[in-house]
């Protein structure tokens, strides 16, 4: 009889090896073998992609297929897994798995078509392109806020310009066609330029109403700019005539004003540049490698004289400078003078005198007269160049500081001196060693005349200029009058426009007659001298 299995024998068995599968090792499996007869075998094999004993707890151990390269068709791009293995591909590659009919398996990488390059550039063109767009933003906005910041700032120089009577000057300037180059109005950048942008060691010296600069103009003049603290809108035109006027001035014993600048918070005037500095620095601080000799001091105080005598008598206009010391007094490298400091000055019509409503001067330089009155005239210039010819006779300045015997007036002193015949007593010692006593005493005489009490019964400057060439030309000089005004360039009336009372900046002190009072000039037992 033929033995037929039954499914008994199939489920026995297969559930046999199910129950024994706890015998076989991790990563073991159990296999049957029982199929015919009621005997049932079974055996633990190692999983695919291990070796080892299957029936030790740990005695399957993964292959490496990637280290036998028979085991495997990846070649270098073989990555191992547990119980097998991958071929992989690199970035930029793709892989190529080819299969052939003899069983034969190849894999291979092969390079993208620059796919990923085009990305790795887009990416960078992507950047590039911003970076660029952030740094064209960046100029943009700094190109705009430059020239918003241009444009402020023109629109304040112009309205400085016309605040500071730019257009009046303008207005002037161009109707007298021949007299177009003689005031030129710079720029604040050609002065900050010329000056450092007013570096400090520029300063040549510093007032009440502004600082004086020494700069370098672009063609190469040496000049001093005089930069105002502060300029009343009340005087503007009277500013821009003063300009007109001096700037038609050009006598060598004053000092050449090339122009000014207007489109400043205050306006600034552009003078030439004097060397030698004061005759104040040159009295008081003498040196003797360069002494005032009485032949220089009679020179410089004709030459004074002369510059005077032109601004009083033959300018267009009669001008009275109004702050006539020693400190605004210059000497160029040969050591001629020229009278600066026009900036309380005032352009006066013939026949009329100056009415003010506070006193300007410097303290020792004032006239009594115009003190008392507020009325400046011609004579109270005479006055104040009386002053400085004494400084040149002794050498001292005008206010004598601890000596109350004196009444702190060199003026006082000096007239007192002259009343008691005692004139050498104060006389500087240069003076009295090298000057003729004749021509001492009638210099002396003329300062004395010039500070008069009474204004009429001063000199003329025409007619101390006059005295004082006489006095040089006996010793064989040249008349002061000719040299000071063999190149003068006159105005005509018709060159001014406006009111006839001008003033510049200055840097000149003053002081108000509420401030200050009158010191006493002369004791009692001299007035029988005016």
């Amino acid at each position: 009889m033929e033995y037929v299995p039954a499914v008994l024998d199939w489920d026995y068995g297969h559930g046999y090896c199910y129950m024994n599968e706890r015998s076989c090792g991790a990563n073991a499996h159990c296999k049957n073998y029982g199929r015919f007869s009621m005997d049932v075998h079974y055996k633990c094999i190692c999983s695919e992609g291990y070796e080892g004993n299957p029936y030790l707890p740990s005695g399957c151990r993964d292959i490496d297929e990637c280290s036998d390269p028979s085991l495997n068709p990846c070649g270098e791009f073989c990555l191992n897994t547990p119980g097998g293995y991958n071929c992989s591909c690199p970035n930029g590659h793709r892989s190529a798995d080819y299969l052939f009919a003899n069983g034969t398996r190849i894999f291979t990488c092969l390079k993208l078509p620059n796919n990923g390059n085009s990305r790795t550039k887009v990416t960078i063109i992507a950047s590039t392109f911003s970076s660029l767009g952030a740094l064209l933003l960046l100029i943009c906005m700094w190109w705009l806020s430059r020239e918003v910041n241009r444009r402020k700032e023109a629109k304040l120089k112009e309205k400085f310009f016309k605040r500071n009577g730019g257009l009046l000057l303008q207005q002037q300037l161009s109707s007298d066609q021949g007299n177009l180059e003689t005031t030129k109005l710079f720029t604040s950048k050609e002065l900050e330029k010329a000056t450092d942008n007013y570096n400090a060691n520029r300063i040549l010296g510093q007032g009440g109403q502004g600082t004086v600069y020494k700069g370098m103009l672009t063609d190469g003049r040496i000049v001093a700019i005089k930069k105002s603290k502060a300029l009343d809108e009340g005087n503007l035109e009277p500013f821009i005539n003063e300009v007109v006027i001096l700037s038609k001035i050009n006598i060598r014993n004053i000092v050449k004003l090339f122009g000014c600048c207007l489109e400043t918070e205050v306006p600034m005037l552009v003078y030439e540049f004097i060397p030698n500095g004061t005759l104040s620095q040159c009295l008081h601080d003498q040196n003797e490698e360069f002494p005032l000799t009485w032949d220089l001091r009679l020179r410089i105080a004709t030459e004074i004289a002369g510059a005077l005598y032109y601004l009083h008598s033959l300018a267009s206009i009669a001008i009275y400078h109004r702050d006539i010391k020693s400190a605004n007094i210059l000497l160029d490298e040969k050591f001629r003078a020229k009278v600066s400091d026009f900036g309380i000055s005032r352009s006066i019509s013939v026949d009329k005198t100056h009415l003010t409503t506070a006193v300007q001067g410097t303290f020792g330089y004032l006239d009594p007269e115009y003190f008392h009155s507020n009325q400046f005239t011609e004579k109270s210039d005479v006055y104040s160049f009386g002053v400085v010819l004494v400084e040149l006779l002794t050498g001292k300045k005008p206010i004598l500081l601890g000596k109350s015997n004196e009444g702190g007036s060199l003026t006082a002193y000096f007239l007192l001196t002259m009343k008691e015949n005692r004139l050498y007593d104060i006389l500087d010692a240069r003076v009295v060693k090298e000057g003729g006593e004749k021509e001492i005493l009638a210099v002396a005489n003329i300062a004395k005349r010039c500070l008069y009490l009474n204004g009429s019964s001063r000199p003329t400057m025409k007619e101390v200029v006059m005295e004082l060439d006489g006095i040089r030309m006996s010793n064989g000089a040249t008349a002061t009058v000719k040299q000071s005004c063999d190149n003068v360039e006159y105005g005509t009336k018709d060159d001014l426009i406006g009111p006839q009372e001008a003033a510049s900046t200055s840097t000149g002190s003053s002081y108000h007659a509420m401030d200050i009072e009158l010191p006493l000039l002369l004791d009692k037992s001299s007035s029988s001298l005016w």
